[in-house]
C-alpha cells in the first residue's frame, strides 16, 4: 500500500486533504441514491430520536440535514473534517474517531446511517463491527447506509480526487448475509448504479432493521 501505510491511515490522510474538495464534488453531483436514502431516515424521525452517522466527513452532505430530525451523534476519521463537522452543526456531537474501535452502550440508538463510510473499512473487520453496530441500535432501530456490491478484498487507488484512497468489501449476497447473522432484518438491500467521474460505480444500498427482542 500507500508508503506502507495502513488502511486506516490512507483513508485519514486521504479525507485530511480532500475535506472541502470532497464536499463541494460530493454536493454538486446528482447523488439520487443519497437523497432517497436520507430521506427514508428522516421519514422514519419521531421526536427525540438519537442517531449515529458513520463517517459525517464536514457534516454538509447529509449530516447537517439529519440534524435537523434527530439528534445526532456524527463520527469521522479525519481530524480536519470532524472539526468542520462540529462547526457546521453545532447542536450535533461530532467524534473523530475510527469508528471500528467505538463503545457505545447497547441501544443507544434509534437509527444509524452510514453513507459511502463502510467502504474504506478492511472486510474482514466487517463481520465483528456490524454485530457491535446491531447491538447500538434499540430493538426496531433502523440501518441505511450503502457497501460494497462486488468483492474486493483491498483496492488502494493511487489518485481519486487528486489523493491516494482505499476500498474493500464483499458482495452483495455476502453482505446480505452478514447483515442478516448480526441481527438485522434486512427490508431491502438493492444494487444501484451512479457516475463517478465518469465510471459507473454499483453501490448495495440498505434498509435494515433490528430485530426486536
Amino acid at each position: 500500500m500507500t508508503d506502507s501505510a495502513s488502511p486506516r491511515q490512507i483513508v485519514a490522510r486521504g479525507y485530511e486533504r480532500l475535506t472541502q474538495r470532497y464536499t463541494e464534488w460530493a454536493t454538486s453531483k446528482n447523488d439520487e441514491s443519497r437523497g432517497r436514502y436520507m430521506q427514508i431516515l428522516l421519514d422514519h424521525a419521531r421526536g427525540g430520536m438519537h442517531l449515529l452517522d458513520l463517517g459525517c466527513g464536514t457534516g454538509l452532505t447529509s449530516t447537517k440535514r439529519l440534524a435537523e430530525s434527530y439528534r445526532v451523534t456524527a463520527v469521522d476519521i479525519s481530524p480536519k473534517s470532524a472539526k468542520l463537522a462540529a462547526r457546521a452543526i453545532p447542536r450535533a456531537q461530532v467524534i473523530c474517531a475510527d469508528m471500528t474501535k467505538l463503545w457505545f452502550p447497547p441501544e443507544s440508538f434509534d437509527a444509524i446511517s452510514a453513507f459511502y463510510s463502510l467502504i474504506h473499512i478492511p472486510r474482514e473487520d466487517l463481520p465483528e463491527f456490524f454485530v457491535r453496530m446491531t447491538r447500538w441500535l434499540r430493538p426496531n432501530g433502523l440501518f441505511v447506509g450503502c457497501l460494497t456490491a462486488h468483492d474486493m478484498p483491498a483496492e488502494v487507488s493511487e489518485d481519486w480526487l487528486g489523493v491516494p484512497m482505499y476500498w474493500s468489501g464483499y458482495d452483495s449476497d455476502r453482505n446480505r448475509a452478514l447483515l442478516r447473522d448480526a441481527g438485522l432484518t434486512v427490508h431491502s438491500a438493492v444494487e444501484e448504479t451512479q457516475d463517478e467521474n465518469g465510471d459507473a460505480v454499483t453501490f448495495l444500498w440498505v434498509i435494515a432493521e433490528r430485530r426486536a427482542l
